[in-house]
């Protein structure tokens, strides 16, 4: 194995919770409360704290490409912050041998108030390269994010979808030993998210350290040859992905989101643009307890907040199986009364209606896009719905075995006698 570039030694992190900052005392003012309270707790043992991650230990090779997954809260990103220097760990530390290229967030580490054109020597300086360095990379950098027309113009001004596609050509281009992706395929349009992978591809063929946070199983299938999995911030599992992986999807079937409702707009799912309500998977006369065979039509439902007026929204679902294979992708470009219409603020619901004797048996995801003008990803929620659907006895005849396959259409056969001829 090659030499590691990246190393964290039993790294924890915690967080306090619903802490407030408290008003400067005097001296006496403490010394009174102090008097009056002798028993009270101090510091941290008087909050609520949180782990976000435990006794993390591993190690990375120089031209490794090391993907990382996990459920929402597991830790990802907070071990993504931790090894880009943006927060410190509790206990432990983290060794990084290389020169640093990270993309978080949308528009961390760019100054709202400067123009691409100038962020784009601002990122390549923290860095620690030359501007000759940067100039010579600028075109390409400048050609990969498309934002040419808008070069001069102060990033706070940028929409989101120009903010990652800059921020991923400067963390992709600036040549770093090692490159830390968070979730790049949250944001943007499907081309701008083509092109992010085919350039970490390229990034690991050169030979530089990727470490690649996704929940989008068959991205981290494709780049990664090995995966961690964390699990409410300890490492689950480690090792090949194919292994890795296998193991993540199976245990979904253990936690499976039939139904998931949020009732309050402010702690809901989404952002600015849109919240989610509730989500549903229930067979199409039937409720949410009732079983899904692969013989049931069934209905998706999703119930979601408009929070800008008239955006022309539609929602995206990619269906995929155990195996983390795509089944479908569905919108709803034929329905007839919203599709293209701009939506005015306020609460929508809309169903998604899959016939019987279509999909195998098996644990089968949703990865819920909502998207604006057909084609730009404002919020997406992975393993918005988990779910079940169970074989069917009378579906199997007299075969007992594994029923191949990523569908089980119910399809017409017929056989004829063709009479006693050998010819």
């Amino acid at each position: 194995m090659a030499e590691a570039i990246v190393r964290v030694k039993e790294v924890s992190k915690q967080y306090r919770i619903g802490a407030r900052r408290e008003a400067y005392s005097t001296l006496r003012e403490t010394m009174t409360r102090a008097l009056r309270t002798p028993f009270r707790r101090n510091g941290l043992a008087n909050k609520d704290t949180l782990w976000a991650l435990r006794e993390i230990n591993f190690e990375v090779a120089a031209g490794e490409v090391l993907g990382i997954i996990g459920r929402n809260g597991a830790g990802k990103s907070t071990l993504l912050k931790i090894l880009s220097r943006i927060t410190e760990p509790t206990t432990g530390r983290a060794e990084l041998f290389g020169r640093i290229g990270s993309l978080l967030e949308v528009g961390t580490g760019f100054h709202p108030e400067l123009t691409g054109r100038e962020n784009i020597y601002l990122n390549g300086a923290i860095l620690g390269m030359r501007r000759t360095e940067i100039a010579a990379k600028f075109d390409e950098i400048v050609a990969f994010a498309e934002i040419e027309r808008f070069l001069d113009t102060p990033v706070k001004h940028y929409s989101s979808g120009m903010y990652m596609r800059l921020a991923f050509a400067v963390a992709a281009h600036l040549e770093p030993e090692i490159l830390l992706v968070d979730e790049v395929l949250a944001v943007g349009d499907v081309e701008f998210q083509a092109k992010c992978v085919g350039k970490m591809g390229a990034v690991a063929r050169e030979g530089r350290t990727v470490m690649f946070v996704s929940h989008n199983i068959v991205a981290v299938q494709s780049l990664c040859n090995r995966v961690i999995w964390l699990n409410e911030g300890r490492i689950k599992d480690e090792g090949p992905t194919r292994e890795v992986v296998k193991h993540y999807l199976t245990s979904a079937s253990a936690s499976a989101a039939i139904e998931n409702v949020w009732n309050d707009p402010a702690t809901a799912p989404g952002n600015e643009k849109v919240r989610i309500h509730r989500v549903c998977a229930r067979p199409l006369h039937g409720s949410p307890s009732d079983p899904i065979t692969i013989q049931t039509p069934f209905v998706l439902e999703f119930e979601y907040w408009n929070l800008e007026p008239d955006a022309r929204l539609n929602l995206s679902l990619h269906l995929y199986n155990q195996q983390g294979s795509t089944i479908l992708n569905t919108f709803p470009v034929q329905e007839p009364v919203w599709h293209g219409r701009p939506f005015p603020v306020g609460l929508f619901r809309s169903a998604c209606h899959i016939p019987g004797n279509l999909l195998n048996d098996g644990l089968h995801r949703v990865l819920l896009l909502v998207v604006k003008d057909q084609g730009t990803v404002v919020f997406s929620i992975e393993d918005a719905l988990v779910f079940n659907i169970l074989d069917a006895v009378e579906r199997r005849g007299e075969w007992h075995g594994k029923w191949e396959g990523a569908v089980r259409p119910d399809l017409v056969w017929e056989t004829e006698y063709l009479g006693q001829s050998r010819q």
